[in-house]
């Protein structure tokens, strides 16, 4: 079995060694009864989450861009015909057309990026990630604030915070613990088309900063007597702040200025 070396410092790999983790991890990705028809694994390292996930699924293509992991890989998972070992980054692949999850323990240092893949990708179901517990937090608001990315994904994607794993379930172990983040996409987004358009522009609009407060800001787009309208419907005092605004808030004040 290879052995944490400065290459994968440099790469940002922490191999995770808990076999419970990785068991939840996989239930998580892949729950009993629901078998997804494809699933891609971010970062197979040495297989501590393959395995798991092999055992769920119907296709796996695990995914390694350390050279030197994937011969240990592909003899580990040679005998399962469903499991393959991919070598090579899995940001430089094209997303699949067909319904898909992805599952992961990702690399702190490409979390965003990886996130951002997932979220652009049209057949992406639902993504299981092991991130840096920080980011997870953020981006489910379990510090009671929301994210410019979160609120503006809300409508077709619904993020969720699904366990914080201890940092010493790693190895090397990282300075920090880890989260369970999971991102479902809606199977009818709460928003389409033209009303789409338009929560995009009122969210990137309110995040903007500009005018010194959220109430402020919308004030630049719409009447203040609106506005004003609007923080009463949603039950938001006009000097909240932005990042204090739950999503389901962002829906009424969405509702009340774009109708």
């Amino acid at each position: 079995m290879a052995r944490p070396t400065q290459r994968a410092r440099t790469l940002s790999q922490n191999f995770l060694t808990d076999r419970a983790t990785a068991d939840r991890v996989a239930r998580l990705a892949a729950p009993d009864g629901r078998r997804p028809p494809l699933l891609l694994e971010v970062g197979a390292g040495q297989g501590a989450l393959t395995e798991p996930l092999a055992r769920r699924s119907r296709e796996l293509h695990a995914y390694e861009i350390d050279p030197r992991l994937v011969p240990g890989l592909r003899s580990r998972f040679s005998g399962i015909p469903h499991v393959r070992v991919v070598a090579g980054d899995f940001l430089a692949a094209r997303p699949p057309r067909t319904p898909f999850s992805v599952a992961g323990n990702v690399p702190f240092s490409r979390t965003a990026d990886i996130v951002d893949w997932c979220l652009t990708a049209p057949g992406l179901t639902d993504a299981t990630l092991l991130t840096q517990l920080e980011y997870a937090r953020k981006r489910t608001g379990d510090y009671g604030r929301w994210t410019l990315l979160t609120v503006r994904t809300w409508p077709r994607h619904e993020w969720r915070l699904a366990g914080r794993v201890s940092r010493y379930g790693f190895r090397p172990a990282p300075r920090v613990d880890a989260g369970i983040l999971r991102v479902e996409r809606r199977r009818t987004p709460l928003l389409s088309g033209g009303a789409h358009r338009s929560w995009q522009d009122l969210v990137e609009l309110g995040f903007s900063g500009v005018g010194g407060s959220l109430h402020a800001s919308l004030r630049r787009a719409h009447p203040r007597r609106r506005v004003d309208a609007a923080f009463r419907a949603a039950r938001l005092d006009t000097g909240v702040l932005v990042g204090e605004v739950a999503p389901a808030r962002w829906l009424r004040l969405h509702e009340e200025l774009a109708g």
